[in-house]
């Protein structure tokens, strides 16, 4: 986890504006953050694509790496957030609590429920809908602004439009392989096996069985609500980052609450002991998903999100199949399509046209509060007693030392 620290410079909470020397330069490295999270959670596809094809119980694994991201990130936000961590007060709870329900429970669960009842082509068409639902609740919870008569505003709405129709290209074109040759089978990629797959809620599918729905309509609302919880997720911990800047804390309090609820629902819903025996490839997966692609990945996150904001943040989810793509002909020899270059090219044009609004609004917003305008924040943080101190009071304290050595 020393690689955390790379991307925390300066000090701790600033109050105002722009925040010096660094306010140029920190933004770009949440950019590049999440650029990197998309890497991690494709190459996190990737790998469970093949190591968990030989039929382990996916809520299982999904216990294994919560509780594992969650051994590491709350020692870690303990030892460095001890001075500057909020008390813990009932609404902090409350909002602790729904993050760990809409971004580690109902967001992990959601999905795997949903791809057991349809299939990986519709878990990928829903996925661009994030995006939309985050910049709604976003808007709706005054976390985000966007005013439709400016055209930044019209360039925040038409660089969310591009970044979710160049996923829906990369969904639904495929084209001809423009890098590497046509597979006739892509199974290895394309399908994630349904083996060990608990029937979680029988009884809710038998139900509406008999009102003449399928058991596809209730894949498809759980793929959406997985989408609905992500971004609620978003929304929420934008909103709570103004209130509670311990950026490891709230991410440790959520896989808290997320883990315990996951914990539960495997009691519940596994009956099998020999669920949860782990062979070799599955504890490798296990570590790259607790460690990587949960504890790293999610400490970037939120870091962003404070940085960002959710919307802007939400609007790298549709680089993720691009990263796949990348990273699976890299390593699984698969090959590259036309779809796939034509949907991240309006990705990219996306994320540019609402980067560069977000960028103007905050050139103009003179007369905006100054928790509007997100300054560079790390992403863990100093001990404040050292960086409290201004230059003078840091010149009292090593005058001495520097007048004896200068005697010496």
């Amino acid at each position: 986890m020393v690689g955390i620290a790379v991307l925390g410079g300066g000090g701790g909470v600033k109050g105002g504006g722009g925040g010096g020397g660094g306010g140029s330069v920190e933004p770009w490295k949440a950019h590049a953050a999440l650029v990197l999270v998309q890497l991690i959670n494709g190459g996190y596809h990737v790998l469970t694509k093949v190591a968990l094809n030989v039929g382990i119980n996916q809520i299982v694994f999904c216990v294994f790496r919560d509780l594992l991201a969650l051994s590491i990130l709350a020692p870690l936000a303990y030892v460095r957030e001890k001075r500057m961590r909020p008390p813990i007060s009932r609404s902090f709870l409350i909002t602790f609590f729904f993050l760990g329900l809409t971004g580690i429970f109902g967001n992990q669960l959601l999905f795997l429920f949903g791809l057991s009842y349809t299939n990986p082509t519709y878990a990928a068409a829903v996925q661009p809908s994030i995006p939309v639902f985050t910049f709604l609740l976003a808007l709706g919870m005054g976390t985000e602004t966007v005013n439709l008569l400016k055209r930044e505003g019209q360039m925040k709405v038409g660089g969310t439009l591009a970044c979710v129709f160049g996923a829906m290209v990369m969904v639904v074109f495929k084209g001809p392989a423009i890098i590497g040759y046509r597979e006739s089978d892509l199974s290895l990629y394309n399908e994630i096996s349904a083996k060990g797959q608990p029937e979680p809620v029988g009884w809710l599918v038998a139900t509406l069985i008999e009102f003449g729905l399928e058991q596809r309509h209730l894949g498809v609302l759980c793929l959406l609500g997985n989408c609905m919880c992500m971004a609620a997720y978003l929304a929420i911990q934008g909103s709570l980052l103004k209130r509670y800047p311990a950026i490891l804390s709230v991410t440790a309090y959520s896989y808290f609450f997320g883990a315990l609820m996951m914990v539960t629902s495997a009691f519940f819903l596994t009956d099998n002991t020999t669920d949860w025996s782990l062979t070799q490839s599955e504890f490798f997966a296990i570590f790259y998903a607790g460690v990587v692609a949960s504890a790293f990945n999610h400490g970037l996150l939120t870091w962003s999100n404070k940085m960002l904001g959710p919307a802007l943040v939400a609007l790298y989810v549709p680089l993720q199949p691009a990263a796949s793509a990348i990273l699976s002909r890299t390593f699984l020899g698969s090959p590259i399509y036309m779809g796939s270059v034509l949907g991240g090219f309006f990705i990219i044009a996306g994320l540019y046209l609402v980067t560069w609004a977000t960028y103007k609004e905050k050139q103009v917003a003179v007369g905006i509060p100054s928790h509007a305008i997100r300054t560079p924040e790390p992403l863990v943080h100093r001990d404040p007693s050292i960086t409290k101190k201004s230059p003078l009071q840091l010149g009292r304290i090593l005058s001495p030392i520097l007048f004896r050595k200068g005697s010496d």
